[in-house]
């Protein structure tokens, strides 16, 4: 199904304060001055979000010489994360949103449908905020495999 995103490019982004893995706490504030990736997803440890975090993970080198600060966002709670992050040996920063405050401020949080059920979900977007808290990028359709290397490319043009 597709979504009719809330957000625009140029649009403030929403501020939150969220449970970080590893038992931390962030807001959007705390990062102020500093490039922001939000890259929200459905699941931890499915097929497609394993692919991302990933990808993501096999640029890390390429993503901190950005000076770009990169979070994985989904409504699954910061043990799930924390397994993830084990388990995939990713060296990046996952928020926790399990009140969906954070997924439904950003408008990413809607119908969706899989086999030919119908459910309510948090969709794969992505967004690039910049050092003033004003989105520049949004993803709304990302191919896993291939995300990495365009965030890149987008952080490299702000």
């Amino acid at each position: 199904m597709a979504l009719e995103l809330k957000l625009k490019e140029g649009d403030q982004a929403p501020g939150f304060k969220t449970a970080t893995s590893g038992g931390g706490c962030i807001s959007l504030s705390d990062l102020a001055g500093k490039p922001v990736v939000l890259y929200f997803y459905p699941k931890d440890d499915t097929p497609g979000c394993t692919k991302q975090a990933c990808g993501i993970r096999d640029s890390w080198k390429d993503f901190q010489e950005s000076g770009a600060e990169i979070f994985g966002v989904s409504v699954d709670s910061v043990q799930k994360h924390d397994k993830f992050i084990k388990k995939y040996e990713l060296p990046f920063t996952l928020l926790s949103d399990g009140e969906k405050n954070i997924v439904q401020d950003y408008g990413v949080w809607g119908e969706k449908k899989f086999m030919g059920r119908e459910y309510m979900g948090t969709h794969r977007v992505t967004f690039l905020i910049d050092g003033s808290g004003v989105i520049r990028k949004i993803w709304p359709k990302v191919k896993p495999e291939e995300h990495a290397a365009d965030v890149l490319k987008a952080i490299a043009e702000l």
